[in-house]
């Protein structure tokens, strides 16, 4: 760590810290270390740290409950059946594989939406007949309308929060009509198919914006892309996206051309964005906010600075880079014009130097390397090759960037990063990963994070440092979240060995201040813990578990059946409701 980085616990005083948790940390140690610093009215909020677990349900500590939200096939209107079984009866359901997730508070009181995005499907449990995505008999539509984001009410009562089926409840999915807004346009030679324009696809950690909108960010959408011909071959632009004959084996190109490469190799250009959604506007078409750039967006998280807006999004890829956006007015003035704050401002690349200091280094054509000598065309041809736009400008390759989260006091940036060798998809500096890497070959990933110069998000430079590393206590981090008390709440995504290292995956509290982190939850086997979220009041933190009894790859239903534990029904990804009892 530089000795210039900003101020804060060391590296080793972070370790430390997790060791003492982790030995089995009291919890008014714990709370002691949380503070009541910013807490809703002075009210000191304590979380108790808990040992590592095993069991196949979300454990948390004494005095606290988890309560169930929102399960896939959960109904959203009046009538709809529960876990139905066809694309008709999905898309009137709760999607699967949750992961980002944002609570909107509605005007009467202990009620809001939940916003959960559904990154992708489990093919050996999508359907009671096991996968078959290789036939065109509705299987493939099932899985698109599973995908996407669900908008869910809900209700507070005496026991906790339940589902509402309303008018306020909709869906978005694979299939759901979409446009393009900014530099790339619907009718950009690089998106023209023979296809109307569907689909959000890969929806993974998300974000919201203060004018009351939800941000879809499309992850890893390279899943779902394959092809049979075995003369294709993927040119650079598909390469650097990750695009190949395989997939992740979905074989969705064998039900429908639209998402057969050799066939229609533009189609995949139409994914990688950040779409805007309006959750208070059922059946509004989603946007795609291009200006945002396109690569696999792992969050977006919003802040204020001089009344513009500031987005942070990581790409998670091996050798993936931080990205900021900084719009170019404020977006109260863009709004009264009637236009999107999205659509206005600069999208720049992370690099990270090794003596703490770092700059943020603009995509904009015409500037550096990006001329049209160079072969760059123009402003959306820079946006639409992010990641080689980003290799241009030599950006800092980086350890799986996952969601990003910033201190609502401090200003403080936080990165997690999920692990890697940063060597998959690395750009054309690969010594340059290990700037930002606290190990060589770090699978058990890290945070980092940074200040902004002057404090102001708007600025070109900042300065950075590790603030806490995996192995020890946690591996694999992916979520991220303040509350208002300022705590900073980490989500995990593990998978392999780290299970026996560290039992399943955990939601864990860091005080930013001394480093201390507190295991304050574990997950049924399996499971990812995903997007988290928190009510106004400070009462309860929402907490997404996405994919429980995927480590059983032959058979998922063996190694969880989270979570109603129905021998006659599969595992299923829900919302978890945590709060004090």
């Amino acid at each position: 760590m530089s000795p210039h980085a900003p101020e804060g616990p060391s590296r080793r005083s972070l370790v430390v810290g997790a060791v003492a948790v982790a030995a089995g940390l009291s919890a008014e140690r714990t709370a002691a270390a949380d503070s009541s610093r910013g807490a809703p009215g002075g009210q000191r909020t304590r979380t108790a740290a808990i040992p590592a677990g095993t069991a196949d349900t979300v454990t948390v500590g004494p005095g606290h409950t988890a309560r169930t939200l929102a399960p896939w096939g959960t109904p959203l209107q009046a009538g709809a059946a529960a876990r139905h079984d066809d694309a008709a009866g999905q898309t009137r359901q709760v999607g699967t594989h949750h992961s980002g997730l944002h609570f909107e508070p509605l005007t009467a009181a202990g009620q809001g939406l939940l916003v959960i995005s559904h990154e992708y499907v489990d093919e050996s449990l999508l359907s009671s007949d096991g996968p078959r995505t290789d036939t065109a008999d509705g299987h493939l539509a099932k899985a698109l309308a599973a995908t996407g984001v669900s908008v869910v009410h809900v209700r507070r009562h005496a026991e906790g929060w339940r589902t509402v089926t309303s008018r306020r409840n909709w869906r978005i999915t694979g299939s759901t009509p979409v446009t393009f807004s900014g530099p790339v346009t619907a009718d950009h030679p690089e998106l023209r198919t023979p296809y109307a324009a569907r689909g959000v696809l890969g929806a993974s950690f998300s974000g919201s914006t203060p004018w009351g909108t939800y941000l879809a960010c499309e992850e890893n959408f390279n899943r779902f892309f394959g092809t049979d011909d075995a003369s294709w071959r993927p040119d650079e632009l598909q390469r650097r996206y990750g695009l190949n004959s395989f997939g992740y084996g979905h074989r969705w190109h064998r039900a429908d051309e639209r998402y057969d490469l050799a066939a229609h190799p533009r189609e995949a250009n139409r994914h990688g964005w950040i779409a805007e959604i309006d959750p208070l506007r059922p059946g509004s078409t989603p946007v795609k906010r291009t200006t945002l750039g396109r690569f696999k967006h792992s969050g977006a998280t919003l802040v204020e600075a001089h009344g513009k807006a500031v987005v942070y999004s990581g790409d998670d890829e091996n050798g993936g880079y931080l990205y900021k956006f900084v719009g170019g007015t404020p977006w109260r003035q863009r709004l009264m014009q009637q236009k999107s704050p999205l659509n206005d401002g600069t999208l720049y690349v992370a690099r990270f130097e090794e003596d703490g200091s770092g700059r943020w280094l603009p995509l904009v054509h015409g500037q550096g390397p990006l001329l049209r000598r160079n072969g760059w065309r123009d402003q959306a041809d820079v946006l639409l090759r992010a990641r080689q736009a980003a290799d241009a400008l030599r950006g800092t390759p980086l350890d799986r960037p996952q969601q990003t989260a910033v201190h609502p006091r401090t200003g403080y940036g936080y990165l997690a990063l999920a692990g890697g060798t940063s060597t998959t998809v690395c750009g054309p500096d690969p010594a340059a990963a290990r700037t930002a890497s606290p190990a060589a070959g770090n699978r058990h990933g890290h945070i980092l994070r940074w200040r902004e110069q002057g404090g102001d998000a708007t600025a070109a430079a900042f300065r950075w440092e590790f603030f806490a590393t995996g192995g020890e206590l946690f591996s694999s981090p992916k979520g991220l979240s303040f509350d208002r008390a300022g705590r900073l709440w980490i989500s995990t995504g593990h998978s392999g060995d780290a299970y026996q290292l560290l039992g399943n995956n955990a939601l864990f509290v860091a005080d930013p201040t001394t480093g201390v982190l507190s295991r304050v939850a574990t997950g049924p086997r399996g499971a990812e813990l995903t997007g988290i979220a928190h009510t106004p009041d400070g009462r309860e933190v929402f907490v997404n578990v996405q994919h429980p009894g995927e480590r059983g790859a032959d058979d998922p239903g063996a190694a969880s059946a989270w979570p109603g534990h129905d021998p006659a029904d599969r595992p299923r990804s829900a919302v978890v409701a945590l709060a004090r009892s």
